[in-house]
């Protein structure tokens, strides 16, 4: 998966297009993403030892990691990833537009 947790990404597909947010979690085997502010869902919970309340809880869904790019800050833009190998041997993600390493 070219998308890893906190890195920004830009929702290009879907109810929510359009918004950006940062990422919280990668889910590689549903291959899904949980976005910061993008994709609520309200959740009827019971009250429990943990939410003692109870009630509708909102919070953040997965979303598919083919509905959402990797934002480059230079660009400005949504874009692809180019993977980039160092003299060492080491790999870095860089923008597929500009080659900004991100």
């Amino acid at each position: 998966m070219a998308i890893k947790v906190n890195d920004t990404v830009a929702v290009i597909a879907g109810k929510e297009k359009g918004k950006r947010g940062r990422v919280l979690m990668v889910l590689p085997a549903e291959g899904r993403v949980i976005v910061e502010k993008v994709n609520f869902i309200k959740r009827h919970t019971k009250p429990s030892q943990k939410h003692r309340q109870g009630g509708i809880i909102e919070r953040e869904g997965p979303i598919h990691a083919s509905n959402v790019q990797p934002y480059c800050k230079k660009c400005g833009k949504p874009s692809r990833v180019r993977t980039l190998t160092g003299a060492g041997g080491e790999k870095s993600r860089a923008c597929a537009r500009c080659g900004e390493v991100l």
